[in-house]
């Protein structure tokens, strides 16, 4: 193959925000930067949900005030509603992100709201952010299991997708939430969605809590997605499913992609070295399998 894939780096925001000792903003900012240099075009920079929420990224303004910005890179930011848009905006985001589940159960317990109540409330976001020429992608969660319903019915996947592509989200990352998905459900997933949204909107979001992740993203990069979420050095997880690992590591996906003949843009070597300097931050040995290997070579 020669083509080029996309990989969507969200390590700052999806891969610490389930980190429970606070990370300095500087180092935030550091890893953001790091990122960038290594030949992202798109680094999820952080998230505008209550801190109340989500604690970790309660220094979203200043992330963003702090960051030198790389010329041709993209900084998303996640957001919840408009308040947190406008925020967003004073700091400097040009591109959104809003989010949902397919699962009703995973937002009643969670949010304390249905699908459709949770997309109307950021509804008005979208609305603002078109008309202020703002990028919008859209997140849908448990698209191939929950942590509270179990298995979560391809309609509804196809349902939620759909609405937030026809409501303006550029962009539709279809989320195993938990990691519980295998090729075989995840090739069917993504079918199912392509015959509603267009595959070139469609992007994949796994997490690795069975070992399925990169088995997954094959699966759907031979049914056409050309879009890939990805988390330095494995970092993230689930915060509401016990278990649930962390994301897909970026520097195994960047490896697969890159011996499959696909080009992504990016270093890996600087990846990798990314993935070591930020799990030395943590206090971890890295999740990445090319990172762990290319340091044992090394030693």
């Amino acid at each position: 193959m020669n083509e080029h894939v996309r990989v969507v780096e969200v390590g700052p925001r999806d891969g610490l925000q389930n980190e429970q000792a606070i990370v300095p903003t500087a180092i935030k900012i550091e890893l953001i930067e790091r990122l960038a240099a290594c030949g992202y075009d798109t680094v999820e920079a952080t998230s505008f949900v209550s801190p109340k929420w989500i604690p970790q990224l309660a220094d979203a303004e200043a992330v963003m005030h702090g960051l030198r910005r790389r010329p041709g890179v993209r900084y998303p930011v996640l957001v919840p509603n408009l308040q947190g848009y406008a925020c967003a905006r004073v700091a400097g985001a040009s591109e959104i992100a809003v989010f949902t589940a397919a699962s009703e159960a995973f937002n009643q317990t969670n949010i304390n709201a249905s699908i459709d109540e949770s997309i109307a409330r950021f509804e008005p976001v979208l609305a603002q952010a078109l008309a202020d020429g703002v990028a919008v992608r859209g997140y849908v969660s448990t698209v191939l299991g929950c942590p509270y319903q179990g298995e979560v019915p391809l309609r509804d996947v196809v349902r939620v997708a759909a609405r937030l592509h026809a409501l303006g989200c550029g962009e539709i990352s279809l989320g195993d939430t938990i990691g519980v998905g295998t090729p075989a459900k995840a090739r069917a997933m993504l079918r199912a969605v392509a015959d509603a949204v267009p595959m070139t909107a469609l992007a994949v979001h796994f997490h690795d809590t069975y070992g399925q992740a990169l088995a997954n993203i094959l699966a759907c990069l031979e049914e056409g997605v050309r879009v890939i979420d990805a988390a330095v050095a494995g970092t993230g997880g689930c915060p509401y499913a016990r278990g649930a690992s962390g994301n897909v590591a970026s520097e195994d996906v960047i490896y697969m992609l890159h011996g499959m003949g696909l080009h992504t843009g990016v270093d890996l070597d600087a990846l990798v070295a990314s993935g070591h300097w930020l799990a030395a931050q943590l206090g971890r040995v890295t999740g990445s399998r090319v990172g762990r290997a290319r340091a044992a070579e090394t030693a």
